[in-house]
Order: structure tokens, then sequence, then C-alpha cells
């Protein structure tokens, strides 16, 4: 894989130019991290059922509707029962569930796609909280959140699951904490996810990075790993006292097989 060292054959694949090969940027983040080791998601949780599930969505506000001033329709990303990629658009209804197409077993990113709002840096997309969760008012899996009311238009969920037919090839970026907030955090995966059956096989941390407050920069030459199909892999972390906001960014390679 030495060349992949050549930046323009990033550039290349980002364009689509590289038959077989795609990019996928992900980047997370949790407010209010505690002293518990904790998936850097927006919700604090990356869902992992043994089972396709199936989902619903809601907002906090009832502006977020087809005909409102906050967001019109959303887009899901995830992988469906047989760990292939799987993506649909859900038309919001307010304050009322609605019924998200499809069973899922991972969901690694949703977003506002239309909204009744010009945004500006002053109004956003969404009004309310737009949650994702299982049917019937269940477990919650991710958030289009808000920051001092203010819509983030999308889940920052710092993991993500290899998709069926696809090896990746992962490079962290970075990892950042408020100042003088101390975090221990760990790169995970997990292979076979879809071996629901005793023995499973082991969540294992691939990287180790603690330190104190500001940026913490992981760019590398190398990929940390060559991950299969199916494999679960992402951020935890935690804070040595009180709670800390952090966020991760990594790039993820993925070679059709």
């Amino acid at each position: 894989m030495a060349y992949l060292k050549n930046k323009d054959w990033f550039l290349e694949v980002e364009q689509g130019n590289v038959p077989g090969w795609s990019h996928v940027r992900k980047f997370g983040k949790i407010f209010g991290l505690t002293t518990t080791l904790t998936p850097i998601t927006l919700v604090g949780v990356y869902q992992m059922p043994t089972t396709a599930q199936s989902l619903e969505v809601i907002s906090s506000s009832a502006n977020d509707t087809s005909a409102g001033t906050g967001a019109r329709t959303i887009v899901i990303e995830g992988l469906d029962a047989n760990f292939a990629i799987q993506t649909t658009t859900v038309t919001m209804n307010g304050v009322a569930a609605v019924a998200v197409s499809g069973t899922w077993t991972r969901i690694f990113r949703m977003y506002a796609l239309t909204s009744g709002t010009y945004a500006t840096a002053t109004a956003s997309s969404h009004d309310g909280t737009i949650t994702l969760r299982n049917s019937g008012g269940g477990v919650s899996w991710a958030q289009l959140a808000l920051d001092s009311g203010f819509g983030l238009g999308q889940t920052l969920i710092g993991c993500y699951t290899i998709p069926s037919g696809y090896t990746a090839y992962v490079y962290p970026d970075y990892i950042s904490v408020e100042s003088q907030k101390a975090v221990s955090s760990y790169f995970f995966k997990r292979e076979n996810a879809d071996d629901v059956t005793v023995p499973y096989d082991a969540m294992r941390s691939q990287l180790s990075v603690e330190f104190v407050g500001g940026m913490n920069f992981l760019d590398s030459d190398m990929p940390i790993g060559v991950f299969p199909a199916k494999t679960d892999i992402g951020w935890l972390a935690k804070t040595s006292a009180s709670t800390a906001n952090v966020s991760v960014s990594f790039d993820i390679y993925l070679k059709a097989t």
C-alpha cells in the first residue's frame, strides 16, 4: 500500500477517478463527556444490535415538518440487515414520530436535507432536536442536536462500520478537547459484527491517545489498520474529572472487494 502516500492519489479518489475506491470522512463530537468511557457521538452511543431494527424519527419542535420553518426532510445513512449500505430520505412530521423505511443494523450519519428557512449564521435549518430511535419510542441511535439553540444540521458520529463488499484503510486525523481538560481515548475495532453466536470476536483498541486540552493531530502516511467488511470501528473516550467537550476526525478509504 506504499502508493497511498501519494497525496495526488487521495485527491483522485475524492474525485471518483480511481476505480473500486471511495472515501468517507468521519467526524464526531460529544458534549459533556464524563469519567465513563463513552463513544464520541452527540448521543454518547453507537448502537450495535445483533438483529436489524425498525426505527423512527421525531423532533422536539413542531416546526420541523413538511411545510414548516425547520427541517422538512432528512437523510439517514447506515447498513441494512445484510450489512450493505442503505440510505433513505424521511419527511418530518414535527413532534409526531415518523417511521423510517427498512430495517437497520448500523447508523453512521443523518443530516437535514431541506428546510423551510434560508439558513444563515443566525438562522439554522432545523428548529428542534431531531432524534432517530427504535420504533415505539425506544433507545436513541442518533441526533441532529442544537448548540446554544442553533441546529447543527448533521449527526456527529465518531464511529463507523465497514459495509459488506469493502475493505477499509483508516487514517486518524485529530482528536481535540477543551482547554485544560484531561482525556484518555481509544480507537477500537470489532470484526465479524454479523457473527452473533458464542464465541464472539473481541473488541480491541488499535490506538490510544492521552492528552490535556487543545488539538492532538494524528496525521500519518500509513493507515492504522486494514479492516475487513462488517468491522465496527470508532473512538471511545473519558475524562479524568469533571466533564469535557471532545471532537474527533478520521478518514476512511474503502476498496471494493
